[in-house]
């Protein structure tokens, strides 16, 4: 077994240990620096990786003594942009790097698109990471987010990667007592402060926010934390009964190249954790797509990159023969479909296609999902 420079042991990934909160100004870069500070004490190499900490006074403070290996300059249409110096830290090669912002996109020219990325990289070398999210950036809930605060968060990363954890910790703080260190300047200067309590920040949006946080930690917990008391060879026997039974769902999602579907996309994933499933992407096309309609399958492809989800895409007039068969081979268990846009007279003499695929399909369940945002001008069209 060989050993690496900073103790790890070699093709070993580094444990990854996230603080994850319902909002900026919980605590969660706080508690992470904390956590390393006593690392560090007990003994451990430790550096600061990447450090935002937005003019915190308490922040500041919790990082006196730590290590940072200073941040990459990086020029970008005329601007010197800073960035998490990825290079340096493996140079660096420290036991545990405390790593801020997970979901951040990185300017242009360096190594990888995103933070979580880098991340990655980093755990390849052995090394430990600690890193601070909060919920709002996971992708799956970027429509659930935007329907709650009217907010679209634009940064976001794969569920997977908060699913692959080592360790996920919920940063907890209510809502009133959150609001109380907005108006105390304890997150954002006067000005941005007062904006924050108009908009993003009111305490209805913090409380479903925070209702998110738990929800996903707890499904995290449930999923991970699994004992078993029996002899060796009954344990492996239910190991392997929970493994056929966490593969025994398949879902199936029918998108269009329209806007809509990627909120259908999303809502498909969350189902598809709940029931322990795998997730696939069916679109069935009359003729070949319009360039707007590639540009939207493109998003749709890339969802399903990022959910680790399957993209199938098959020619044909009838959706619901398509439907039927590739639901056969794949061994859908449950289909899900956006709301159909047809209305008036055609609508009501032709068979709608859920119950046109619950007659072909006895046994698959079949969900309609509904657009909670209304938005009119984003339609599906099943025949």
């Amino acid at each position: 077994m060989a050993v690496a420079d900073n103790g790890s042991v070699e093709g070993t990934p580094g444990h990854h240990k996230i603080f994850l909160g319902m909002a900026a100004g919980v605590g969660k870069t706080y508690r992470m620096l904390q956590e390393g500070r006593a690392e560090a004490q007990n003994g451990r190499d430790v550096v600061i990786g990447y450090l935002e900490p937005h003019g915190r006074a308490d922040t500041i403070a919790v990082a006196e003594g730590l290590e940072v290996v200073p941040r990459r300059q990086v020029t970008y249409r005329d601007t010197t942009l800073e960035e998490m110096d990825l290079s340096g830290i493996l140079e660096r090669n420290p036991e545990l790097a405390l790593i801020d912002e997970l979901a951040h996109t990185n300017a242009p020219g360096v190594e990888h698109e995103k933070r979580y990325q880098d991340i990655e990289a980093v755990r390849a070398a052995g090394i430990d990471v600690f890193s601070s999210v909060n919920v709002q950036h996971l992708e799956s809930l970027n429509d659930r987010i935007a329907e709650l605060t009217g907010v679209r968060v634009r940064e976001t990363f794969p569920d997977s990667v908060l699913a692959a954890a080592n360790e996920v910790v919920l940063v907890d703080l209510t809502p009133e007592a959150l609001i109380s260190r907005l108006q105390a300047g304890k997150v954002y200067p006067p000005d941005r402060a007062r904006a924050a309590l108009n908009n993003f920040f009111r305490v209805e949006n913090l409380a479903a926010l925070r209702e998110l946080a738990l929800r996903e930690v707890a499904e995290e917990v449930g999923a991970k934390r699994i004992v078993y008391d029996e002899p060796i060879g009954t344990r492996e026997d239910r190991l392997r009964t929970a493994a056929t039974q966490a593969v025994s769902e398949r879902l199936l999602a029918l998108v269009t190249p329209k806007p809509r579907s990627q909120r259908l996309v999303r809502r498909a994933m969350r189902s598809a954790q709940r029931l322990g499933g795998d997730l696939d992407l069916l679109y069935v096309a009359p003729s070949s797509p319009s360039a707007e309609e590639e540009e939207q399958l493109r998003v749709i492809r890339k969802l399903a990159s990022l959910f680790g989800a399957h993209f199938l895409y098959e020619e044909g007039d009838d959706v619901a023969e398509v439907t039927s068969r590739v639901a056969r081979e794949r061994g859908t268990t449950y289909i899900l479909l956006g709301e159909s846009s047809k209305s008036g007279i055609r609508q009501r003499l032709a068979e709608p296609l859920p119950q046109k695929l619950m007659h072909r399909l006895p046994g698959v369940d079949v969900r309609i999902v509904a657009d909670r945002s209304k938005r009119a001008e984003e339609g599906g069209d099943w025949s």
